[in-house]
């Protein structure tokens, strides 16, 4: 029997706020919005979610991804106003703008291109905000963990930048001059952010930026030899672009990336790299209305959303390079029972999604494994509990001589992906229950334990049936598990039958059929990724001792 604890991914439900932004003539923005219909907006609203720590998820951003024609796009003239509309009656300025717009560049970034694999990054700043923008992001992705390099060749006197300045150096940011940089930028940069030019440019790139434009399109040629080149990152605006025909002579800079600002510029359209995002949550429903703008919603927290098709991927080239502490025998604790409290409690602590889903697998008198989903629903001394229907496994396996195995994997919501489990075809008794974690980095833990399965005393399940809530001992009843039915109707009936039955709020009968099984741990197995694939594997198994039972600790080549 195995079980796979695989936690679910964050839905976030959405419904449009399609009320007017503002009605009251009282109002100093009701110009903004006048004679504008309602249905024009499509900023979304949460209705409700639990709590996200991550200013972006990568699973939320993917399956938000619009297609970029549905979303609108700006001219210059229209950008402009917007900015001047920002920056007057709406009350933002300009630094508020520059971090709202440095942080979703940056955030963007961490979405398509992981720290353990794209830390080393170039910010190449103009003198205009665009260059402020790329600061600001380049002070953010050190936060996440990346390893920015500046170039910022035309210093702003201002104080705003003269800040940013600062707040670099305060990190030890290094600051390389146009002469500094290297010949061949792929040798010594991952990432490259093109943040010289913005939607105000015009005319043609001055010293030393024509040159730089130039440099960065000589690493197209890598694609040709299939030399490994750094990725670039345009914001807003790809440097050397028109704001809105886009690259004329299709001899600019082919971004791989391209982070709009606000809402897309018309060039966007011609954008043909592989990631597409847009920044720009902090745009009032008011200017929405005035200039009927179609955005897209933002998943969860996160500042930056993706537009347009996601990239296609090559399955053999996903990996990643595990980053996690120690993990050494002195460290664990004695008894392994304590150590999965430890992670799995770590886990709660942590606001994981069930983590305490697994996948449940038995294996037939004909040899072959049948898997479902469970919920775990009890750890003690003596074993994992959780509960099914009897006559799924009766049909399925000989439970007299059941063995199980068990996996179980929470993870973080906001960037981590469910693991995957490949069930062993064996009547070894074994267990295994995984889990996923950020701790100073990625770290992915996974336990195994073997042990036999027994069913739970009748009083035990009785107890549980009668903890749940009412509907879900409904449900119980009504749904024969696996059993084929002609359409989803028929459960609904039979629920709505049951339910007027039971209205009376008696109680409802546990039916024979459902009830829990305990699995009694013989052998537990500790894993955690580490890098380069060396992982850190911790067998518990049982001795006896002078009559007493005690857990000896192996370490397993990985």
């Amino acid at each position: 029997m195995t079980c796979s604890l695989l936690a679910q991914s964050l839905t976030l439900a959405y419904h449009y706020n399609t009320s007017p932004a503002i009605k009251s003539t009282c109002n100093p923005f009701s110009p903004l919005v006048s004679n504008q219909s309602s249905s024009s907006s499509v900023f979304l609203r949460p209705v409700s979610a639990p709590a996200i720590r991550a200013f972006c998820s990568k699973s939320d951003a993917m399956s938000s991804a619009q297609n970029s024609d549905s979303v609108s796009h700006l001219t210059q003239r229209e950008a402009a106003e917007i900015d001047e509309t920002l920056m007057g009656p709406l009350g933002f300025s300009v630094d508020q703008l520059m971090e709202l717009a440095g942080l979703s560049v940056a955030t963007s970034i961490a979405e398509a291109y992981k720290a353990s694999e794209y830390d080393r990054v170039l910010a190449i700043c103009g003198p205009g905000n665009n260059g402020g923008d790329g600061l600001v992001a380049a002070r953010q992705l050190y936060h996440f963990g990346y390893k920015p390099f500046v170039c910022y060749p035309k210093r702003t006197q201002k104080p705003l930048y003269t800040g940013l300045v600062t707040q670099l150096e305060s990190l030890s940011i290094p600051f390389l001059s146009v002469e500094d940089l290297p010949l061949d930028f792929s040798k010594d940069f991952d990432i490259i952010v093109d943040a010289m030019f913005g939607f105000s440019f015009h005319g043609t790139p001055r010293p030393p930026f024509d040159d730089l434009i130039k440099r960065l399109l000589c690493l197209h040629g890598y694609d040709q030899t299939r030399q490994k080149r750094p990725v670039i990152v345009s914001v807003d605006i790809p440097s050397g672009w028109h704001v809105e025909e886009g690259d004329i002579g299709d001899e600019g800079i082919k971004p791989d990336m391209l982070v709009s600002l606000t809402a897309p510029k018309l060039c966007a359209k011609k954008f043909s790299g592989p990631h597409h995002f847009l920044g720009g949550r902090f745009v009032p429903p008011v200017i929405a209305h005035k200039y009927k703008l179609r955005l897209p919603p933002y998943p969860g927290t996160s500042m930056c959303v993706r537009i347009g098709k996601a990239p296609s991927v090559d399955i053999s080239a996903l990996r990643e390079n595990y980053i996690s502490p120690e993990f050494l025998e002195e460290q664990v604790e004695s008894d392994p029972i304590n150590q999965f409290r430890k992670w799995f409690d770590d886990a709660i602590a942590a606001g994981l999604r069930e983590p305490n889903a697994m996948a449940l697998s038995t294996v037939g008198k004909d040899g072959k494994p049948s898997s479902r989903m469970v919920l775990l629903k009890g750890v003690d001394r003596d074993g994992f509990v959780w509960s099914v229907m009897y006559f799924y496994y009766n049909g399925n396996a000989a439970i007299k001589s059941v063995f199980g195995q068990m996996f179980s994997s929470p993870m973080l919501q906001s960037f981590l992906n469910a693991g995957i489990n490949i069930s062993p075809i064996s009547f070894v008794p074994s267990v295994n229950i995984p889990r996923r974690f950020f701790e100073n980095g990625s770290s992915i833990l996974f336990v195994r334990v073997e042990g036999s399965v027994e069913k739970v005393s009748d009083e035990e399940s009785e107890q549980y049936f009668h903890s749940r809530p009412r509907g879900s001992q409904i449900g119980a009843i009504v749904s024969k598990q696996s059993s084929v039915i002609p359409g989803r109707h028929v459960l609904y009936q039979q629920y709505k039958e049951l339910e007027e039955k039971f209205s009376d709020w008696s109680l409802i009968p546990k039916p024979e059929f459902w009830g829990g099984y305990r699995l009694k741990p013989e052998l537990f197995e500790f894993w955690q990724g580490q890098t380069s694939r060396l992982h850190d594997r911790l067998q518990y198994s049982p001795q006896e001792i002078n009559g007493k039972r005690v857990w000896k600790i192996n370490r397993l080549c990985p």
